[in-house]
């Protein structure tokens, strides 16, 4: 697998895309739920079919340009088979966040990209970039940490949310009622969906998002402790500089501090959760081809 070269407008897109959306309605009892609420009523006035059929038609894209580049994990490689199989686990407690998660075509993929990036579009379209488990060495649990925030935020719908917000920013109120009729939301998500996949989230769907996804991995099997060591692995790996993944993710001891908070709400899903039965090796190093050439993963 060679690395992947990734144009402008597509490393924008995939720099932003910490793309997942969280449940319909949040789920009651145990875990993060009564806090984190009902989703935003702004994702429903944008279809969510459009969405998602604008996210996995991106995502077709994407996975097309990693092929040619020959960048696109086959399916023997031995860290896709690790994030499929993490995903399983993760995807099996989706439902109960949004019921719209049982129809979704889930796909995983892994790109031959040094850049330490994760992200999940609307509809389940899941990418991991190589450099994100190699260089930061993530631990099955770390990466379920990872996949459940992106997973979360696909849950939760944050990209209809943000799109209707943006929307209707610029239009104004006299839109905003036209786009609560019934035909006028269709062609707003179509003249958003050039902008899909740079939408940024706020600092609250951000933080939904860390509580959801630490449910998400407690209920999957996974230690949601794991949530800290990611985080301070990811600000030694920023040394000044953010990584990609963190160009909407600022990490900082607040929001470690956060995650600690609300570990006793998720510990115990953890404990009652069956294990997975299998656990895989770290990430082996990118490998250059040559001297000019860029890291190819195994």
């Amino acid at each position: 697998m060679k690395p992947m070269r990734i144009s402008t407008p597509l490393a924008a897109a995939c720099l932003a895309t910490l793309l997942v959306a969280t449940p319909v309605q949040a789920q009651s009892g145990e875990g993060v739920g009564r806090e984190v609420g009902q989703r935003s009523r702004f994702a429903d006035m944008v279809p969510a079919e459009q969405v998602e059929g604008m996210a996995a038609q991106q995502y077709r894209q994407m996975l097309d340009q990693a092929r040619v580049q020959h960048a696109l994990a086959p399916v023997s490689n031995g860290q896709l088979v690790r994030l499929r199989e993490i995903a399983k686990r993760i995807i099996a407690q989706s439902a109960a966040w949004n019921p719209r998660a049982r129809s979704w075509q889930w796909d995983v993929n892994l790109i031959g990209s040094s850049q330490l990036n994760a992200f999940c579009m609307p509809g389940g379209k899941i990418a991991f970039f190589y450099g994100i488990l190699d260089k930061l060495q993530l631990s099955d649990d770390e990466v379920a940490i990872v996949m459940g925030h992106e997973v979360a935020h696909a849950l939760r719908e944050h990209v209809r949310a943000r799109m209707a917000k943006e929307q209707a920013t610029r239009l104004g109120a006299g839109v905003v009622s036209a786009v609560l009729g019934l035909g006028y939301a269709g062609d707003m998500a179509l003249r958003m969906g050039g902008q899909l996949l740079t939408l940024k989230f706020s600092r609250h769907d951000e933080s939904e998002a860390d509580l959801v996804g630490l449910e998400l991995a407690a209920r999957a099997g996974y230690d949601p402790r794991a949530g800290v060591t990611l985080w301070q692995k990811m600000m030694q790996a920023s040394k000044g500089a953010p990584p990609q993944w963190l160009s909407t993710h600022p990490a900082s001891p607040t929001r470690i501090a956060d995650i600690e908070a609300h570990l006793p709400e998720v510990m115990p899903l953890y404990e009652r959760a069956a294990k997975p039965a299998q656990h895989f090796e770290l990430a082996p190093p990118l490998r250059r081809r040559s001297s000019t050439s860029a890291p190819a993963a195994p």
